[in-house]
């Protein structure tokens, strides 16, 4: 068969393989194995994730993170100038971590070399060093990518430091955890972070519609999908473009197909991809601390629609209600205590409750806690107090107790006079005594200071009065 002109040109543009190894002139066929290999890599391309497929090859086609690759912004001026040295890359799963590294190593024109701190040890960190460090000699950069580089133990991470100095890789580090916590102080101090956020709900959607008219997505394909059910996906995701891919390839595998060859996806097959979303939550990591953060300010702020909604996120990535619980225990002393002392009885209730009943029916008890706690007038008076006392306890000499304040169970502690001058409060008509029960160098220290707020009021009230009744007397 011969091809000649409008007709060769056709069938070059439609079927540029074909093409090139089959003269559109002469018709003959050049390298038929290479066809045969090539149809195989591409059934093989076809069948791999479509979040694989559709990774982006150049700054200008990755989606997100603007704050760095923007046009003008200070990363992508260290890659068009070629001036990129050891960075960490911080930020949740699925924002483009790996995927920015592949295209620096590409832009940068360095070997790109992937690790993982998952499967890899120092052995292996020694093979790479060993390959990288031959590249360099030849002129050839390598950029490492380590991904999860947290998951690495002090020793494993010291082992990085030689080759990072010297420059013979360009260390790319991903993590989820915060680097000041996770990333050793030396190794962090020759490396530069980069903070990713998650990606806004309409990054995802531009995603999602490339993905659907991409020929490495799903653009040689008649799809049905509205708007609105691509909004609900990237809502779905929560910033993750890994799982708004995979949610839309696991909707569209699962479409129905109607007999004029259009795939329609409807609400019913979304939400069944839908069912449950994995909120990123690490029980060790970061996260942990920032909710439990989040909850505990939101009480002290008196706000319990935010207390209610961080202690269900934290029940959601499944976190012990227990340790809510004892938290709660804390927070009705720390920030309520004597503002309304029947917090610290209900928190304590609370916990027993999650004790007994466990998770689901428990979540209702630490509502109720949550919700009580919030409410409440709040007074960090006995939080003050105690900080107060640890401070002088710590830094100042250890004073002995007063004689008339020591236990005297035996003839010789009498004889040495412990116990002397005691005066017992309940023979009083007012209950008190004028003994000084802190040493001298302290007396007349104050750590407890009351507030105005609720039954705390009182307190202060009842306070002063016998603070003025013993200054009185003197």
């Amino acid at each position: 068969m011969t091809l000649t002109g409008a007709g060769s040109e056709w069938f070059r543009y439609n079927f540029p393989f074909l093409a090139d190894n089959l003269n559109c002139r002469t018709g003959e066929r050049r390298m038929p194995q290479m066809l045969g290999q090539m149809s195989l890599f591409d059934d093989r391309e076809q069948m791999s994730p479509l979040a694989s497929r559709l990774r982006p090859e150049s700054l200008d086609e990755y989606v997100g993170q603007q704050h760095l690759v923007g046009p003008g912004m200070l990363l992508r001026q260290l890659i068009e100038k070629d001036q990129i040295s050891s960075m960490i890359f911080w930020g949740p799963p699925g924002v483009g971590k790996t995927t920015l590294a592949r295209i620096i190593a590409k832009q940068t024109q360095a070997e790109f070399v992937e690790f993982s701190a998952v499967t890899s040890g120092i052995k292996e960190i020694r093979d790479v060093m060993s390959r990288a460090e031959q590249n360099r000699r030849y002129g050839i950069r390598t950029l490492l990518f380590v991904d999860e580089i947290h998951r690495f133990n002090k020793a494993q991470q010291d082992a990085f430091l030689p080759w990072v100095e010297k420059g013979s890789i360009i260390l790319v580090g991903a993590t989820t955890e915060n680097p000041s916590f996770e990333i050793n102080s030396a190794l962090l101090s020759r490396c530069k972070v980069f903070i990713l956020k998650e990606l806004e709900e309409a990054d995802l959607i531009r995603l999602l519609h490339h993905a659907l008219k991409s020929l490495k997505g799903f653009g040689n394909q008649r799809i049905q999908i509205g708007e609105p059910q691509l909004g609900a996906i990237a809502r779905f995701a929560n910033g993750d473009a890994r799982t708004a891919l995979n949610t839309l390839e696991m909707a569209v595998i699962n479409g129905r197909m109607d007999p004029e060859g259009l795939l329609c996806v409807d609400d019913e097959v979304l939400a069944q991809c839908m069912n449950r979303r994995s909120l990123l939550y690490d029980k060790s990591g970061e996260e942990h601390y920032n909710l439990i953060s989040a909850l505990h300010k939101s009480m002290r702020n008196s706000d319990p629609d935010a207390a209610v909604y961080w202690m269900c996120r934290m029940l959601d990535g499944g976190e012990d209600p227990l340790y809510i619980a004892r938290r709660l225990v804390r927070f009705a002393s720390e920030d309520v205590g004597m503002a309304d002392p029947g917090a610290l009885q209900v928190a304590v209730n609370v916990y027993q409750a999650c004790h007994f009943l466990g998770m689901p029916e428990c979540n209702v008890h630490l509502t109720h806690a949550v919700v009580y706690l919030s409410m409440a007038p709040k007074s960090n008076a006995l939080y003050r107090a105690c900080e107060r006392c640890k401070a002088d306890v710590k830094e100042l000499p250890a004073e002995p107790v007063p004689l008339q304040i020591r236990n005297a169970p035996t003839a010789l502690m009498r004889d040495l006079h412990y116990g002397e001058g005691y005066q017992y409060a309940h023979d009083t008509e007012e209950k008190l005594t004028r003994m000084q029960c802190l040493p001298d160098s302290l007396a007349g220290r104050r750590y407890y200071e009351p507030t105005t707020q609720g039954q705390e009021a009182q307190v202060k009230e009842r306070l002063e009065k016998i603070l003025e009744w013993k200054r009185a007397e003197k």
